[in-house]
């Protein structure tokens, strides 16, 4: 067995071969070896196709806020992989994470040698999640980020307090579907008997499959639109300051410092939610640590300033949805300046269109590749372009370098198309001290 953090690590990622396996038996196999440890918890389940982390971000620092200690797990990490598992922000530690690992590891060597098969990577670090929050450090709240669509995903053996589906768009179709309807099925399948759902959803398709099956639950359903909604007052390079209304209570004035009107929906969201728990889960936020929260709130990689001279910004933006709402954030913050772009993506992904709306606001664009498996070759990239100024460069680090001489004042040096490229990206910036 392992001892240090590096053997745990190299004998989580060793799972990674088994790709993805629809299904929560292999959980709940492993569960029932160990007390049922979910069932102990407290929780609030994330699922949607985008907006998932920042809505988890911003329920974490409001509850935080509030004096309340809160776990949360997401995926993927963008600064390292104990980033997965927080309290209050706080990244496990290597040692929790070994102690963790090695509860799990005769139960996950029993599973692969039984019909059931070989748990992936991402179970097995839903596993540790629920031994580290469950048994080794349990909190008062713990918010789940789902994996991969939801009705089959590893999380959703949990039974929360409340759901959210934050959207439904075109995201993973071959493990969910080709259709917005067949998408949602998979979304709505976290909708659980007895547990309200809150969702900003706006496709009429998504809302009446998510509404279909809150009836069939006969759950509270909240949907943005209708039970709450947000009004956004101003905004500008630093902020926005909205205005929330719902059934259940209206705030005034709220500052928040993540940007775009796709992080309005985001927080209001987060807003339903904490209203919803107040009246009926007796989970108390006043309205000082709600305001402290939102404007606290911030992400990595979300439209992300890195670097102020020379202007850099890193957006995970890797779906069309996902690249609208960039786009629109782009046109509403840096409509006079000039936008260079650096683009990777991976194979699986809808990239024709996401180069197509990206093209729309950049001067110039620079295609490259990192180093992922799944990663798409540059040159493929550049063939889907039809922008007039474009290139390729297969060093992406040397890109950035080569970028950061010629960037002038009154430019944007934007990196984006990959969750897994802007943590690369991210960490060599950070590590080079590229201010």
């Amino acid at each position: 067995m392992f001892q240090s953090i590096d053997e745990t690590l190299n004998w989580i990622h060793e799972r990674l071969p088994h790709g993805i396996k629809p299904g929560t038996e292999r959980m709940t196999w492993v569960l029932e070896r160990l007390d049922h440890p979910e069932r102990k918890m407290k929780t609030i389940h994330v699922g949607g196709t985008n907006g998932k982390g920042s809505t988890v971000s911003f329920l974490r620092h409001i509850y935080q806020a509030a004096g309340y200690k809160v776990g949360t797990f997401i995926s993927p990490y963008i600064t390292c992989f104990n980033e997965r598992l927080m309290i209050n922000g706080e990244y496990i530690s290597d040692e929790d994470l070994i102690k963790a690992a090695k509860i799990i590891y005769p139960y996950v060597q029993e599973l692969d040698r039984s019909d059931l098969g070989a748990p992936t990577e991402f179970e097995v670090v839903t596993m540790i999640s629920f031994v580290y929050f469950g048994i080794l450090k349990p909190c008062d709240l713990v918010i789940y980020e789902v994996g991969l669509g939801g009705r089959l995903d590893s999380t959703n053996v949990i039974h929360p307090l409340v759901s959210v589906i934050t959207n439904v768009g075109m995201d993973h179709m071959a493990q969910l579907g080709d259709t917005i309807a067949e998408i949602a099925y998979e979304k709505a399948g976290i909708i659980k008997e007895g547990v309200a759902v809150v969702t900003s959803a706006e496709d009429e398709e998504a809302i009446r499959v998510i509404q279909d099956k809150a009836s069939k639950q006969k759950v509270d359903l909240f949907l943005m639109g209708r039970e709450f909604r947000t009004e956004n007052i101003s905004h500008s390079y630093l902020e926005e300051i909205v205005t929330f209304y719902s059934t259940l209570g209206d705030y005034r004035d709220i500052h928040i410092r993540m940007r775009g009107e796709h992080q309005i929906k985001n927080a209001s969201l987060a807003l339903m939610v904490v209203n919803y728990l107040n009246s009926k889960h007796h989970f108390y936020v006043n309205e000082e640590s709600l305001r402290q929260g939102m404007l606290q709130t911030s992400w990595p990689g979300r439209f992300e300033i890195v670097s102020e001279n020379p202007l850099i910004l890193l957006d995970g933006a890797h779906n069309i949805q996902g690249t609208e709402a960039l786009v629109k954030a782009l046109k509403r913050y840096y409509s006079h300046y000039h936008i260079h772009t650096i683009y990777s993506a991976l194979k699986d992904k809808e990239y024709r269109d996401m180069i197509h709306d990206i093209e729309s606001v950049s001067e110039s664009i620079t295609f490259t590749t990192f180093d992922y498996p799944r990663a798409e070759s540059a040159d493929h990239l550049y063939e889907c372009s039809s922008h007039p100024v474009k290139c390729i460069n297969n060093d992406w680090k040397g890109s950035i370098q080569e970028s950061v001489q010629k960037i002038e004042k009154g430019s944007v040096l934007l990196i984006t198309g990959s969750l897994y490229f802007i943590s690369q990206v991210r960490q060599f910036i950070k590590q080079n001290s590229i201010k």
